[in-house]
């Protein structure tokens, strides 16, 4: 084959595979977007299932155990990072014992059993 033979059949061989790109990439997108609107009616089918998020559990309340001596709103319930007052005073050299809440009276009722 002549050099122009060689080159016209390069250019066919262009325009066959530039066809054939552009014909595949028109089936994908089509799929592309088929695949797209079935998932937009399984989450809008889920959310008529299910319209209303669960509720939190409720957690029963923590009340504080120890109490800032010097300043009586500042408590922690001993839950979580120490507070900035208790670490300060521990590292005074304070017992963390010393800033703990007592009770006024223990309750000496008999517990009652749930059945």
């Amino acid at each position: 084959m002549t050099v122009d033979e060689l080159w016209q059949l390069h250019e066919r061989l262009s325009q066959v595979l530039s066809i054939r790109l552009t014909s595949e990439k028109r089936e994908l997108e089509k799929r592309l977007a088929q695949l797209r609107r079935e998932k937009e009616l399984r989450v809008s089918e889920s959310s008529e299932i299910n319209p209303a998020p669960r509720e939190r559990r409720k957690y029963p309340r923590v009340f504080p155990k120890y109490q800032n001596p010097n300043e009586p709103s500042e408590t922690w319930s001993g839950r979580g990072k120490q507070p900035r007052w208790l670490t300060a005073a521990l590292k005074t050299g304070h017992t963390i014992e010393e800033f703990v809440i007592h009770k006024a009276e223990p309750d000496h009722s008999p517990a009652r059993r749930r059945v």
